[in-house]
């Protein structure tokens, strides 16, 4: 499990669009200070 802080924001989400690509298991943590959760 590969914990992605910041996961609403533009890295955070490329990050995470490839971990889903690879099959891994990630937790998305972010407080949507500087983005919204759509």
């Amino acid at each position: 499990m590969i914990l992605i802080t910041g996961g609403a924001g533009f890295i955070g989400s490329h990050t995470c669009v490839e971990l889903s690509a690879a099959g891994e298991p990630y937790l998305i943590y972010d407080n949507f200070s500087n983005s919204s959760p759509d």
